[in-house]
């Protein structure tokens, strides 16, 4: 990773923790206030043993000393723990506020993008990486103001008591520092690379955790257990090469504080032999007070460089982390970003498509020039074969993808209109349902509410109402429609889009997968409701496009063909030769199951 880009994801970071400003604060107050507790718990520490070795007071005079001790460390541990609490709200409040960021561009990509990428990876970019900047905001910027006040108070302290002591402070300090920016470039190169490494392995193992069923049935476990042990590997070397890195910042870091702390103690230990006679004020030797004084406080004034030296590591996990959120959180929704114009004419909808180039959110060119009509309270086929184009015409239409040229709907161009609002006159049945881990109920009314006699409707003439009324609208559903068939979901996302009453209704492959009964009984819903209504039905069986007004054929990105069934059928074109082989489909059916 180049400096200036370095440079650019730590100003994100620290603009980031504006946000916790209060919280950030707090860890840093109560890290100074615990310093000066420590100066005097020093300080007292050290009059005790001098009054014991030196002026041999009686023991039982020193018993408020001993109680003064005891506070000052019950003081100093609520300061620590009141500091763990703040910096852990500090990252929380701002992990919840990144995770907060993502979700809104996701929703503003759309499911275009979304689906460009494998879940794996959005999981990990929601949970691993976001979850690895934590230790960035709770310790690391608490630790980076602390490892400058801490040591300043010491500094103030120890110059008045023995300036060659405090020199030797101030000489060895910048050490530690200068070592952490050597290690720092290393490691976060090293950490980008483990991310990077992450997010693989992450889509690589939901994806096929999701597609288990499949893997056995192909005999393909062994080569996917290969793909998967080889993704690991890499993994687990990356991984170890920030660990590596890692125990070598801290070893080093040891290294120098002690032999700062040495040089300390053999600086006080040769003037107590009347080595050295430089150091100390008005020409008075070296006092017990002032050499236990200062060697007790010469581990803590290392201290907090040595933390900051820990939680560096930190610093370039949040770096890596933040490489690939900014790069997302960058991506150019301009030219896919709802308009302000509102919907007219609610009740009939109008699609008129003129020249139009539908591109992908990187601007690669997906579809066109093309030019249709989808003409009011009809319905417009569009078939062709997979690759086509027509989900990324279904995309542009539902404001997911940019596009050039025009596309209006009821006369309002698309990059102009309301896309929530054009979402909302939508009816939508695909050929993948999803219903989420609730009732029935919550799946059909989508947090809405109606009363029972209208789900009652909508269930009778989506023919979902056979099975609901066994098990009842409280009837659980887990994820990925677990406890129906892939028949009875798609009759309830019938009812869902029927509830939404919608004045385009959009069906993708809305019979795909589904059995003879089933396709029917879908079929006659959609007929009964579509009737009247501008719809687009996208589908691979041409057979029950006898009755469609108009059918759109696609290929290669363009409209080759257009026209009803009975034109369309006696040409010698794409749509003849998609149905010629839809019939030697159904007929080799049909011959295996005399067989």
């Amino acid at each position: 990773m180049d400096k200036k880009k370095q440079r650019s994801l730590n100003l994100w970071l620290k603009q980031q923790s504006k946000l916790a400003k209060r919280w950030l604060m707090i860890a840093v107050g109560l890290g100074v206030l615990s310093s000066l507790f420590l100066v005097a718990q020093a300080a007292l520490l050290a009059s005790v043993l001098d009054q014991l070795i030196i002026e041999h007071v009686d023991k039982s005079t020193l018993v408020p000393h001993f109680i003064g001790l005891v506070v000052l460390i019950a003081v100093r541990a609520a300061c620590s723990w009141g500091r763990e609490i703040a910096g852990f709200r500090c990252g929380e409040q701002i992990r919840v506020y990144i995770r907060a960021q993502i979700i809104e561009k996701l929703r503003e990509l759309g499911p275009a993008y979304i689906k460009g990428k494998p879940a794996g990876t959005w999981a990990a970019l929601m949970l691993e990486q976001v979850e690895n900047m934590h230790d960035f905001f709770a310790r690391y910027l608490p630790q980076m103001a602390l490892s400058v006040a801490i040591p300043f108070v010491i500094l103030v302290v120890v110059f008045p008591v023995n300036w060659a002591a405090g020199l030797i402070f101030l000489i060895t300090a910048p050490l530690v520092p200068i070592f952490m920016a050597f290690v720092g470039i290393k490691a976060a190169d090293a950490g980008r690379k483990n991310f990077k490494a992450l997010q693989r392995l992450s889509g690589h193992f939901y994806d096929r955790l999701q597609s288990m069923t499949t893997i056995r049935l192909f005999d393909r476990a062994e080569s996917e257990t290969e793909l998967m042990r080889g993704a690991s590997e890499v993994f687990r070397s990356r991984t170890m090469d920030v660990l590596r890195i890692a125990f070598l910042s801290s070893a080093v870091l040891e290294f120098f504080t002690s032999i700062s702390i040495a040089l300390t103690a053999v600086y006080f230990g040769f003037s107590y032999i009347d080595k050295f006679n430089f150091g100390y004020y008005y020409g008075a030797g070296v006092t017990l007070f002032a050499g236990m004084f200062i060697l007790i406080l010469a581990p803590e004034f290392y201290q907090p460089l040595r933390d900051l030296g820990t939680f560096y590591h930190a610093k370039q996990l949040a770096v890596g982390a933040a490489e690939s959120i900014v790069e997302f959180l960058e991506v150019d929704v301009s030219k896919v970003k709802s308009g302000t114009h509102p919907m007219v004419d609610h009740e009939h909808v109008e699609i008129v498509a003129t020249d139009l180039v539908v591109l992908s959110p990187e601007g690669d060119h997906l579809v066109g020039p093309i030019s249709f009509t989808i003409n009011k309270d009809k319905t417009t086929a569009l078939v062709g074969p997979s690759g086509a184009g027509k989900t990324s015409l279904i995309n542009a239409i539902l404001g997911f993808m940019p596009y050039e040229g025009s596309l209006t709907i009821n006369g309002i161009e698309m990059s102009e209109l309301n896309h929530d609002q054009w979402r909302s006159h939508i009816s939508w049945v695909g050929q993948n349902p999803l219903l989420l881990n609730g009732s029935i109920r919550d799946n059909v009314t989508m947090g809405k509410t109606f009363d029972d006699a209208t789900l009652n409707d909508v269930l009778d003439r989506s023919f979902a109402a056979e099975f609901v009324n066994e098990h009842g609208l409280d009837y659980h559903i887990s994820d990925r429609s677990g406890g129906l068939s892939v028949g009875q979901a798609q009759r309830l996302a019938l009812a869902r889009a029927m509830l939404q009453n919608g004045a385009f209704w959009l069906l993708d492959e809305p019979t795909a997968s589904l059995d003879a009964r089933s396709e029917q009984l879908v079929m006659n819903g959609l007929d009964s409701q579509i009737h009247g209504k501008t719809a687009l039905l996208v589908t691979h069986q041409l057979s029950p496009l006898k009755s469609v007004d108009q059918i759109l054929v696609m290929q290669n990105g363009s409209i080759v063909e257009r026209g009803d069934y009975s034109s369309l059928s006696q040409q010698d074109g794409l749509f003849a030769a998609m149905l010629a082989s839809n019939q030697a489909h159904q007929d080799a059916d049909k011959g295996n199951l005399d067989a």
